[in-house]
């Protein structure tokens, strides 16, 4: 299950060719950087959570760092975004671009657990960029959404315009600039990027207006991790931890739901769990440096005191807004062997500038205001950036039974929850699951989408926002089970079972 139907295809044709989850996942990501451009891209960031044939789980951390020193002559521009029900601001330009993992993630997972050469894994991504991806209706409404970043420069406009026009549905959308690079990463592999001459085409591309400079690029690092777990309803639960911020946040939220004095839940309890995981995090994550942070939030003494608020009856206080659309993707694949890959990678909105050599554009996370807790440009240490990604494999008897996750910024975790909750609490099927109603505390905002009841009897000092329809605001969980796969529609996603 991926974010689109090339990127579950381009996964299908891997697995039937001899290929394993790991080659199908990494073949469908690199797919998605053309059919899901606005979502993903090759100097993104991303994460990965593996199972190789049933054993245990295990992580690749390849999301994006902060630069080791600030450019006082950086380009950082904002701009709003209008989504009809709300609008929300980004930072673009140079200077909001920080440290890519992608490439250097991806291409390790392959050497490490894939079983096809990489020139077959990249065959397909290779073919949609030189021949095209026809525009689906989602991605022409993100294209729309996002339309003041890739009209910034010329050089975006040179991909995305035609006749002066915005492409649109239907429209093919072409890009051999990245079948070029596609080819020269088959050939010389990461390295050429991170520490060859494909860094100094970067270099020259970012002409001293970023915070980047080449020891950012010659010191990145993969790092492969243990994932962070819970006992939940007979299931074991595994997702991205610490120095990501969302992993810790589902766990710490499930956690409070398990240990409570609940009978069952209902929505007054998820907004509560969402408000107090929110304020357990702005109590705890006080240090711009410290890049583990986030665990405290786990430690006894502090659970216990957020478990009391938890069990507290009567109503709740909201703090101020925090924005964030979260331009991101999620491909889930479960082969026959065992194997799962659970993949979340992202590009932020993009810096709004196209590297014409390569035909990307680089990421803006240095401008994301839920990345970015403390203000733009505060850091002091080179540290990964504290993101919301947060792959999911579920596990019963030790092999996975649900393969997960979502895109969407502060949403992956709300979306996530909601997700996990109908599959082991509601015990509804995993079509149901996803395409059920969500929620979505932001601040002082609750979000909603039709068919969500609100106790408002229960609530006070809090801003309702109703959604006329069901939308990508509230994330895109494509998911995957030995026997359903399912492409949230809310982000234009995509199943397949073969």
């Amino acid at each position: 299950s991926t974010g689109s139907i090339e990127s579950s295809l381009a996964a299908e044709g891997i697995l039937k060719y001899g290929g394993n989850a790991f080659d199908a996942a990494i073949g469908a990501v690199f797919v998605s950087m053309s059919s899901e451009f606005a979502l993903t891209g090759a100097f993104g960031g991303g994460v990965l959570l593996g199972m190789e044939n049933n054993s245990a789980p295990f992580i690749y951390d390849f999301f994006v760092d902060c630069p080791y020193a600030y450019n006082s002559n950086n380009e950082f521009t904002n701009i709003e975004v209008d989504f009809g029900s709300t609008t929300q601001l980004f930072n673009i330009g140079k200077g909001s671009i920080a440290v890519p993992g992608n490439i250097m993630g991806l291409l390790q997972v392959h050497k490490n657990h894939g079983c096809l050469p990489l020139p077959d894994v990249l065959k397909e991504a290779i073919d949609c960029a030189n021949s095209g991806i026809t525009i689906s209706s989602y991605q022409s409404y993100i294209l729309e959404l996002i339309k003041p970043i890739i009209s910034h420069d010329q050089s975006s406009k040179n991909l995305f315009y035609k006749n002066n026009k915005l492409i649109k549905e239907g429209d093919v959308f072409k890009n051999p600039a990245f079948g070029d690079f596609l080819q020269l990463l088959t050939k010389n592999g990461s390295d050429y990027f991170y520490k060859g001459d494909g860094l100094e085409t970067i270099l020259k591309f970012l002409n001293r207006r970023s915070n980047l400079n080449k020891t950012d690029f010659l010191d990145y690092k993969v790092f492969k991790r243990n994932p962070i777990s819970l006992e939940f309803n007979d299931h074991t639960i595994y997702t991205n931890p610490s120095p990501s911020h969302g992993g810790t946040l589902i766990i710490f939220l499930l956690k409070l739901l398990k240990n409570s004095s609940l009978n069952h839940i209902e929505i007054f309890d998820l907004i509560k769990g969402m408000y107090l995981s929110s304020k357990v995090r702005n109590e705890i994550c006080i240090n711009p440096d410290a890049e583990n942070e986030i665990e405290n939030v786990l430690n006894k003494e502090t659970f216990k005191k957020y478990l009391h608020l938890f069990n507290q009856s009567g109503t709740l206080d909201f703090s101020s807004e925090i924005n964030g659309f979260g331009s991101t993707t999620h491909v889930s694949i479960l082969d026959k062997k065992g194997n799962a890959a659970s993949i979340t990678t992202t590009n932020g909105e993009g810096c709004g500038y196209i590297i014409p050599e390569y035909g990307i554009m680089m990421n803006n996370m240095l401008g994301e205001y839920d990345l970015n807790p403390f203000g733009f440009h505060k850091w002091k240490i080179k540290r990964r950036l504290p993101t919301m990604v947060s792959p999911i494999i579920i596990t019963k008897n030790s092999k996975p039974e649900f393969v997960l996750g979502s895109g969407g910024s502060n949403r992956i975790r709300s979306a996530n929850i909601q997700v996990i909750l109908n599959l082991l609490i509601n015990k509804m099927n995993l079509e149901d699951s996803v395409a059920a109603p969500r929620i979505h505390l932001e601040g002082d905002t609750l979000f909603y989408e039709p068919g969500i009841k609100i106790p408002n009897q229960k609530i006070k000092d809090i801003i309702l926002n109703a959604f006329d329809n069901k939308n990508l605001f509230f994330g895109g969980v494509n998911a995957v089970s030995k026997k359903s796969a399912v492409g949230d529609n809310r982000r234009g996603g995509y199943g397949i079972i073969s």
